[in-house]
């Protein structure tokens, strides 16, 4: 069985400072053996962490659409910024990607999307990430659940991990997959673990985005 956390972060991202080194050292402590790796604007990191690991690595992305950020899954090619939620989407599909809409109505990120631009593009999601680590908004995780069972999506889990310590806290208990083909089947076999981190994560991620503005 694999143990996926669907939701990462690596120095690529502007306000992660996490290592790729760290990424695998964190992941061969716990046991964590799958990740999507989902830098904001960039699929640099993934491709490169997904030739160093040891491990399975999904290229991802975590995308700023006009509504809010959604998630490319099994990318080969970058998506930029700023598109609008169906241009965005039609980019995924395109490269044969997985759409997951991660932290969805989380009240308090201006970056999640929120009804009702997210029931608008439901037909065309994949995945709901039921569970993220770093969600402070009180009934995220209820609210997410509720919204993929209304729909019929998939669950995913994710950390979030903005720092390597933070890389665990939520993952997806599921079988092998070979590759996209599979995943999905995969991923509806399993099971959500996970708890939340500490509201001091988001601070340390705020601080990088600084550091590395001034920089």
């Amino acid at each position: 069985m694999l143990k996926a956390d669907l939701h990462v972060h690596t120095a690529y991202s502007m306000d992660c400072d996490t290592s790729l080194e760290q990424v695998i050292e964190r992941c061969l402590d716990i046991g964590i053996n799958c990740l999507a790796v989902a830098d904001h604007g960039t699929i640099a990191g993934a491709i490169k962490l997904k030739e160093m690991a040891p491990f399975r690595i999904i290229v991802a992305e975590e995308i700023l659409s006009h509504s809010g950020e959604i998630m490319g899954l099994f990318l080969t090619e970058e998506i930029p910024s700023k598109l609008s939620a169906e241009e965005t989407i039609a980019r995924i599909r395109a490269q044969g990607g997985i759409v997951s809409i991660p932290h969805p109505n989380d009240k308090l990120r201006s970056s999640a999307m929120k009804s009702p631009e997210l029931e608008a593009i439901m037909p065309d999601v994949d995945i709901i990430e039921v569970l993220n680590s770093r969600s402070l908004s009180p009934g995220s995780a209820a609210r997410a659940a509720r919204l993929a069972q209304r729909y019929g999506k998939l669950a995913a889990a994710g950390s979030d991990a903005h720092t390597f310590n933070e890389i665990g806290h939520a993952y997806v208990e599921m079988p092998e997959f070979t590759g996209k083909g599979d995943f999905l089947e995969s991923l509806s076999k399993g099971k959500i673990h996970g708890h939340m981190s500490s509201p001091s994560a988001h601070l340390a991620s705020t601080l990088t985005r600084i550091k590395k503005r001034l920089a």
